[in-house]
């Protein structure tokens, strides 16, 4: 392709909406431009680094045994209530009423389309294992797009679905895709890391992110270096301190009720009582489908909600707001204790299972308790105490106990081990060997792919712009000459685009007749793997420099012998 035929508007300056380097340098290197919040244009350029990674994409489900479909893009209503989902997904689905005053819905993921598929056409145990997969465009209405393509209201993803006989047949499925997964990023040139997850409101069992570190990233991870367990912060979980059975009983004092007048926080309530928060407990209450909960964790800790909604079991989980805490416990929000809680579950971290004489709300305004003591001043079930807090960079590796990093990552895949929730609700059943009807065991395995560029960018990138990956340049080679109104400049740089274009590489010819520094700042923006440059001197001797993005390496070779030249990059 000729420069001087293709959409390719490069900008000087960052744009001022832009919060990431990947946004900065899509918009700058001119592969998208924004139309409203959350809805980008492809460019060119945009548009072929795109396609490369959809190509990834299907070529490894392809191989891993899985078929593409295209499903709707709008959906009734009726589907998403049967599983529960569209109230749970509440606002960040759109919504709106056809010509006929019926309600539909854009579809934010295709879990409930592609089971009322496969219930309607899947009958028999002789046609599965199935796996099914596309690659469309999802809509959400985020309540804050960001970061460019990162997080935006249309999007494409691919989301692949498996339908097994049993949880044995599911694992198989799950690991053909999860290793399909790995083949996919590590064929994009992403360092990628797979990381155990929450399955949030997808449901089921056991899933794994796949993150790429990045400090742009909005998803926080723990990696061990030592064992290499990873997980996300949401799901991490905390190594537990072995409780030594010869330790002295501590003393237990009285109950004693402080005043602290106006003081709500730990910090401030740790500073006029003068301890530690660790000497504090909060107590958190929450309404957990429609039932208050109260969840206790150290002062100095942070309560994991991820954490507390899998202890609970429950489909919602939300803070109770200021009314519902003064019914609850009395007193306002800030002096909330577990101390005279009546007809409310108590959870509590296992952090504080040893703690004796602790501080905590007195359940009244302006109030206290020292001295508060399991047992003595309220009961909790040894079963209530659970890994409820969030990991700290100061906790050993739960795994192997050494050192561990927590550091933000970009989320570009998630598989998930959705066992018989949507199956069953939607009657997407098998006839088995006996005749009798199971639900299938399904997994679902989903790729941010609009995430791939952007993610590649963040972790490939310098001062002068972008360092492509072959597998996901725009083009293989940019052909500089530096000045076109030369003849022997022009006449080699036809020569070269048109023989290395006929030997199937993918080449891009700056033809246009500016200067040469104007040439190099706009092929190092966009970041195409060789370049290969023209100038006077050299055209007259027969000779071009290869020159290499990423570690900027130069070589003069022979105009013959570049072919054998990139060959050897």
């Amino acid at each position: 392709m000729r420069w001087t035929q293709s959409l390719i508007p490069t900008l000087k300056e960052n744009p001022q909406d832009a919060e990431s380097m990947s946004h900065k340098l899509m918009v700058r290197s001119g592969m998208i431009r924004k139309l409203t919040a959350g809805a980008y244009s492809y460019l060119p350029l945009g548009w072929r680094i795109l396609h490369k990674a959809i190509n990834i994409v299907r070529e490894e489900m392809d191989a891993a045994g899985a078929q593409e479909v295209l499903l709707p893009a709008i959906h009734p209503p009726e589907l998403w209530k049967a599983t529960g989902r569209y109230d749970l997904l509440g606002e960040v689905m759109i919504k709106f009423k056809d010509r006929h005053g019926k309600e539909c819905v854009l579809g934010p993921t295709h879990e409930e389309i592609i089971t009322d598929l496969v219930a309607n056409n899947v009958r028999s145990y002789k046609e599965l294992p199935l796996i099914l997969y596309q690659i469309q465009t999802k809509f959400r209405d985020e309540i804050r797009p960001r970061f460019g393509v990162m997080r935006t209201c249309e999007f494409i993803m691919k989301d692949a679905y498996s339908f097994d006989c049993d949880t044995e047949g599911m694992e198989a499925s799950y690991k053909k895709m999860y290793d399909a997964y790995r083949r996919i990023f590590e064929r994009c040139g992403l360092p990628y890391i797979a990381v155990e997850a929450d399955p949030g409101v997808m449901g089921g069992g056991l899933s794994h992110e796949f993150m790429v570190p990045a400090e742009s990233g909005e998803d926080e991870i723990v990696a061990c270096a030592s064992c290499g367990y990873a997980a996300s912060t949401a799901v991490a979980r905390v190594r537990q301190k072995p409780v030594t059975s010869n330790q002295k009983p501590v003393k237990k004092f009285p109950l004693a009720e402080v005043e602290t007048p106006g003081v709500a926080t730990v910090e401030k309530v740790s500073d006029l009582l003068k301890v530690g928060p660790e000497k504090l407990v909060k107590t958190l209450i929450y309404v957990a489908d429609g039932k208050v909960v109260a969840a206790l964790v150290r002062g100095d800790r942070d309560l994991n909600e991820t954490k507390l909604k899998n202890f609970l079991k429950c489909e919602t989980l939300a803070m109770a707001d200021a009314k519902a805490i003064l019914e609850v416990t009395g007193g306002p929000v800030g002096f909330s204790g577990p101390v005279g809680l009546k007809n409310v579950r108590i959870a509590a971290d296992i952090d504080i299972r040893e703690m004796t004489n602790f501080i905590a709300g007195a359940n009244k305004a302006d109030k206290h308790l020292m001295n508060v003591n399991f047992e003595r001043d309220f009961e909790l079930k040894e079963k209530e105490f659970a890994d409820l807090r969030m990991i700290t960079k100061d906790d050993p590796c739960h795994a192997c106990g050494k050192a561990i990093e927590i550091k933000h990552a970009i989320e570009i895949g998630h598989t998930f081990k959705l066992g018989v929730k949507y199956s069953s609700a939607l009657k997407a059943d098998y006839i088995d060997r006996d005749g009798r009807e199971n639900p299938m065991v399904m997994g679902c395995y989903g790729i941010g792919v609009n995430r791939i560029p952007a993610a590649s960018i963040e972790t490939s990138n310098d001062k002068d712009g972008i360092i492509w990956p072959e597998s996901l340049a725009p083009y293989t080679i940019i052909i500089l000459p530096l000045n076109v109104q030369d003849k022997k400049v022009a006449d080699i740089s036809e020569k070269l685009y048109k023989g290395l274009s006929r030997k199937n590489y993918e080449v891009l010819l700056d033809d246009r007749d500016e200067r040469a520094g104007v040439k190099f700042k706009d092929a190092d923006l966009i970041g195409i793997p060789a370049q290969i440059v023209i100038g006077e001197k050299n055209a007259r001797n027969g000779l071009v420099e290869v020159k290499l993005r990423k570690d900027k390496s130069v070589k003069t070779v022979k105009v013959e012998e570049v072919a054998n030249c990139l060959k050897k990059c």
